[in-house]
């Protein structure tokens, strides 16, 4: 019997922490030969994961395996794509093939520092968000960091949820996306963040806070397929650990909220994929 996916919890939560060059530490649970302690996996939801337009292509560098391989997972598995590095030569190569819109780096590297990879990549005139992950913790490191160009410094031992916070904040800086306190507009669709309300074609809808939230994310992400993990992942920060089934269950409050009779709807369904904000098409 086939049973509902679960967003993979066991990457990126809280209680799971990465320590610098040690891997991940977690609740005590059975031990692999390599030292890093496994937990259970929920089952992904694999097609969603796989399918969806990605969050944002990021670039992760990283010579320490377990922490490389444990970063990309937490991140892909929270919507991204993901390319991996392990020393400064190939950062800057993939860097060009790539074109990521993040990196997130390392600074202790076997061939060059992170600081030295951020200045060759400014050298070239790329401008792309970098994030600090590292071990180096002095404050003298963190101001060399951002000097140089970094957009944010994140010390070893982190946790993997952080991690991703700190990313999309910085991606929504870089990006120009609205802020807190905004007003946002999809067609006839508005959502007021200052007043909480929302509204379509001058008419007001009641919504609960959790509808609100999950609204913001689909009119921060206009266009673009939202699978539910990346849904779970943004309105219920892995607080809710039910079926992938609640997120159809708030998509069809909104609908009955937002897409009434009479009017073209903007919740599209993309089966075996996720969810998306659109305006429909003609005719």
């Amino acid at each position: 019997m086939v049973t509902k996916p679960r967003i993979p919890l066991s990457v990126t939560t809280p209680e799971q922490q990465v320590g610098p060059k040690s891997g991940a530490r977690a609740r005590p649970t059975p031990t692999r030969p390599d030292g890093i302690q496994e937990t259970p996996r929920l089952c992904p939801d694999t097609e969603a994961v796989t399918t969806a337009q990605p969050e944002a292509r990021l670039l992760v560098v990283e010579d320490e395996p377990n922490i490389r391989e444990l970063l990309a997972t937490s991140l892909r598995f929270a919507g991204f794509e993901v390319h991996v590095a392990a020393d400064g030569a190939t950062a800057l190569h993939l860097a060009t093939v790539h074109e990521p819109d993040l990196v997130v780096l390392d600074v202790m590297l076997p061939d060059m520092d992170g600081f030295t990879v951020t200045r060759k990549l400014r050298d070239t005139g790329r401008q792309l968000p970098i994030v600090f992950v590292t071990a180096r913790d002095s404050v003298d490191d963190k101001i060399k960091g951002l000097t140089v160009g970094g957009d944010d410094y994140v010390t070893k031992p982190f946790s993997l949820e952080e991690v991703v916070a700190r990313i999309r904040a910085v991606l929504r800086r870089t990006r120009g996306e609205v802020d807190d306190g905004a007003s946002m507009r999809f067609e006839d669709l508005e959502l007021d963040e200052d007043s909480h309300e929302v509204s379509r074609g001058g008419r007001s809808i009641d919504v609960s806070p959790t509808e609100f939230k999950l609204l913001r994310y689909l009119m921060l992400n206009p266009n673009r397929v939202l699978s539910k993990a990346q849904i779970l992942d943004h309105v219920w920060d892995y607080d809710f650990r039910g079926e992938s089934g609640i997120v159809e269950s708030y998509i069809s409050y909104l609908r009955r909220k937002i897409d009434l009779d009479g009017v073209p709807p903007l919740i599209h369904t993309k089966r075996g994929v996720g969810y998306v904000l659109r305006k429909p098409p003609e005719g």
